[in-house]
């Protein structure tokens, strides 16, 4: 599409810009229709185990509710507090929103679909997830409250220790791999194990790192158990506590968006991507975004089922799962895939 634009009487610069623009335009409106659904979703699951009904009113089956709840924020009035730093109050949301959706730019939905296929695509992700945690800091801060403050400290905490787990994590699939290229990591998925099943979870030395890497996940996108951040016996909503209106749908927007592009890379990075999970012809007949949503909306149940069964973690059980048991699982098992790789891989006997 590119190409075609740049043919035409737009010309070279201004044909790449529109084209692209239209890209992004295909990736960020259906996700955050997605987000809406995804919302409703996760109510109904919840609904679901607690034996409740969940949003069943605003349209069939309640189907319209996250819209109904995007237009009663909307219509609110925009609080900012007398004492807090009026600009960055107002900058805070807008940063974790925006965060959570440059990641998408280089997440692959098929074998050619992709905005940005770009050699270090993991390190671009890596990158971009971390500069969620300055929404929550600069918004905690901001607030000038000391509710807000202290989840601002608790995120801080808590998300660069689980970075550390994901990272040594990730090294392991890209040793596997080979490349840091989302669409070569997908691609040494192909029948992997035994010639038939697509997916590095499905090998029994990486599939504890999928399990790590699923753990982290949720620590890392402040899901239950692991929602230390927003704690309402301690600290009433956490950094949200000052906000209401679209500022707080910010907010909402951009967890449910990072909560997504994590259902994303675990499918990615552990199950195949787009690829069937078996290696067999006639299932390649489905269209390779067809089984990575499939696949997202799996781990987005689990996220979900997690959410609704597990009670929450007390804080030291939580740095205390990130730093001594993760950490040196995951630094271990770099040596484990390391060794292992050399011995059969590059023939080092």
């Amino acid at each position: 599409m590119t190409a075609w634009f740049q043919s035409t009487w737009l010309g070279y610069g201004f044909g790449w810009f529109v084209s692209t623009l239209i890209l992004i335009l295909i990736i960020a409106l259906p996700l955050m229709l997605a987000v809406a659904m995804i919302i409703y979703a996760d109510r109904k699951i919840w609904a679901a185990i607690a034996l409740r009904r969940g949003p069943n009113v605003v349209g069939p089956w309640g189907l319209l509710q996250s819209f109904a709840d995007g237009l009663k924020v909307f219509l609110q009035e925009t609080i900012i507090p007398t004492s807090a730093n009026r600009g960055l109050f107002l900058i805070a949301p807008i940063v974790t929103f925006t965060v959570a959706l440059i990641a998408w730019a280089v997440i692959p939905f098929g074998e050619e679909m992709v905005l940005a296929n770009i050699n270090v695509g993991l390190l671009y992700i890596l990158a971009a997830s971390s500069l969620g945690v300055y929404g929550i800091i600069i918004a905690g801060w901001a607030s000038n409250s000391k509710y807000p403050f202290f989840s601002a400290l608790r995120a801080a905490a808590q998300m660069v220790s689980y970075e550390v787990a994901i990272g040594f994590v990730l090294l392991s699939v890209v040793m596997f791999a080979g490349s840091f290229n989302l669409q070569a990591i997908i691609e040494g998925q192909r029948g992997l194990v035994l010639g038939v099943l697509n997916g590095y979870g499905f090998s029994p030395l990486l599939f504890p790192m999928a399990v790590v890497f699923l753990i982290s996940a949720m620590a890392e996108t402040a899901r239950t158990p692991f929602d230390l951040t927003e704690a309402e016996s301690e600290l009433v909503a956490g950094y949200q506590t000052e906000y209401s209106s679209m500022a707080f749908a910010l907010f909402w927007l951009g967890e449910y968006a990072n909560v997504i592009l994590m259902c994303a890379l675990n499918a990615l990075l552990f199950w195949g991507g787009w690829l069937p999970p078996i290696d067999w012809a006639p299932l390649y007949a489905v269209p390779g975004i067809i089984w990575f949503l499939i696949k997202i909306w799996c781990f987005f149940f689990i996220f979900s089922w997690v959410k609704a069964t597990v009670p929450r973690y007390r804080y030291d059980q939580l740095m205390r799962l990130g730093w001594k048991i993760f950490l040196p699982l995951s630094l271990i098992w770099v040596f484990l895939v390391s060794g292992y790789l050399m011995l059969t891989r590059y023939g080092a006997l």
